[in-house]
């Protein structure tokens, strides 16, 4: 069996509530519930929340909210595979099992049903562990450092980085947060994110904006009504 989990606790603080702003008019998580329903991939799709508020709201468009996140792992340094740890042990003490757990976080709302169907064809086809989403990053590594307290710049860049046109530096990607695949055997085992068979599923940057702060939702906001209109052939 396969489970949609969709982490959205409430409290917090970088932009207060973000897991229910209004995007296009409908709450932030709601946009992963939908997706995850029209994938039509899961036997379940639940919100993983400490909130009766964002609960009452998961349940109106779909989602399934049998109980509510322990707020022992509901706060601002709780590991979030903890969490789902902790709601697929409360699914076992009533008699459900499931083997592969997808994570899509509410933060991540750009993306689309074809990404998490495409994304899980990886997963079956090279029997993994784990498929990971990620896109390119838009900037090198190669030319990111860390200062002194002088902010001077002396070898701040190696020559071989420096002395070649961008477009000659190796492409380098980054996990967007998007979408998580993992095969799920037992809570005592850690799930295998980044093993010998884990693998990336590569999505475009514009269905790539993780949300954390106000500037993120902007962006998220200008990108939604862009991939709409194009949709609409507006």
């Amino acid at each position: 069996m396969k489970i949609a989990i969709i982490p959205a606790r409430s409290g917090s603080k970088s932009l207060i509530d973000k897991n229910i702003l209004l995007l296009d008019g409908k709450p932030l998580l709601v946009h992963s519930i939908e997706c995850a329903l029209q994938s039509e991939l899961f036997d379940e799709v639940f919100i993983s929340t400490d909130s009766q508020q964002y609960a009452d709201i998961a349940k109106q468009y779909g989602g399934s909210v049998p109980f509510l996140r322990d707020t022992t792992l509901a706060g601002d340094d709780s590991y979030i595979w903890d969490a789902v740890r902790g709601d697929l042990l409360k699914y076992e003490a009533v008699g459900k099992q499931f083997e592969t757990v997808v994570l899509l976080q509410p933060t991540s709302p750009l993306r689309v049903p074809e990404d998490i169907k495409t994304a899980y064809q990886i997963y079956e086809d090279n029997k993994a562990d784990s498929v990971i989403s990620v896109c390119k990053a838009s900037y090198s590594p190669l030319i990111h450092n860390t200062l002194p307290k002088n902010n001077s710049l002396k070898e701040f860049l190696k020559y071989e980085t420096f002395s070649k046109p961008r477009q000659q530096l190796s492409d380098f990607y980054r996990v967007n947060g998007a979408i998580y695949i993992v095969r799920y055997c037992c809570p005592e085992r850690n799930m295998d994110l980044y093993g010998e068979k884990s693998y990336a599923y590569i999505m475009p940057k514009e269905r790539s904006v993780d949300i954390d702060d106000r500037w993120d939702f902007i962006m998220a906001e200008a990108l939604y009504m862009n991939l709409k209109s194009r949709k609409e052939g507006l």
